[in-house]
């Protein structure tokens, strides 16, 4: 599994859909004008982007060299960092909230990496993550065409949890108090199959990795079964993220 890729490959991946994810996202976490907020797993700044329209002061911070460059080169004003979310480089209780948008059941170790998001945000201040849901995620319509021709086909990235509770259940092993969760959805219009197939294709994230590891009639049967399903387009992707949010509460 990879994201080792141009931040023009991944915002055509995932971007289309992370985008419009991030403004109810930023609302449910409660995020103002003026709010010192941390974008954990930043990617190239969907989220970054969006919270810096409704005036928030972000810094930003990413595993992937490439992701942090280009965030750097949009953003010459955010303090972006290259870490990862278990050990972040920022000082203990500097942000009003830290949030990560996609990242939680990447991190290595999920319950670690929130409690690091916690221990940068002020006391009173608020945690708040979202992922797709397994089920009826970004992803999911390209798992479904798998599963027409490899029933056993599974998103490793799903595999420990992408459903109601998942996040609740680690932000309380985290210690955070007074949690929430929502199921947050988004609309996003494909004009045409090309355009929603071909970032598959760039080996991105586990559905880029199991689409790299196909031979090219594999591929080519993949592909034809996600047409039959979807048409040649335009079509719409609705997708739905399970979002949970957190108080820190601290001495």
């Amino acid at each position: 599994m990879s994201f080792a890729a141009s931040a023009d490959a991944y915002s055509r991946f995932m971007g289309r859909y992370s985008e419009p994810l991030s403004g109810p996202f930023a609302a449910f976490a409660g995020i103002h004008a003026g709010d010192r907020v941390l974008d954990v797993g930043s990617g190239p700044g969907a989220l970054t982007a969006h919270l810096l329209t409704i005036g928030a002061d972000v810094a930003a911070i990413d595993p992937s060299p490439p992701f942090a460059a280009a965030l750097r080169r949009r953003f010459a004003d955010v303090d972006v960092r290259e870490g990862t979310a278990e050990a972040i480089p920022f000082a203990t209780g500097e942000f009003d909230a830290a949030l990560a948008q996609l990242v939680v059941h990447f991190m290595p170790d999920p319950v670690a990496g929130i409690k690091s998001m916690a221990r940068v945000t002020r006391s009173g201040g608020r945690v708040a993550a979202c992922i797709w849901d397994a089920e009826s995620g970004a992803v999911a319509p390209f798992w479904e065409a798998v599963r027409q021709i490899d029933a056993d086909a599974v998103d490793p990235a799903f595999a420990p949890g992408a459903h109601r509770g998942f996040l609740s259940t680690l932000f309380a092993q985290a210690g955070l108090d007074d949690i929430e969760e929502i199921d947050v959805t988004v609309g996003v219009l494909h004009p045409s199959f090309e355009e929603w197939w071909e970032p598959y294709t760039f080996g991105i994230g586990p559905a880029g990795a199991y689409c790299a590891r196909l031979d090219a009639a594999d591929r080519d049967r993949v592909r034809s079964a996600a047409r039959d399903l979807f048409g040649e387009g335009p079509f719409t992707v609705t997708a739905t993220a399970w979002a949970a949010r957190g108080t820190v509460n601290r001495p």
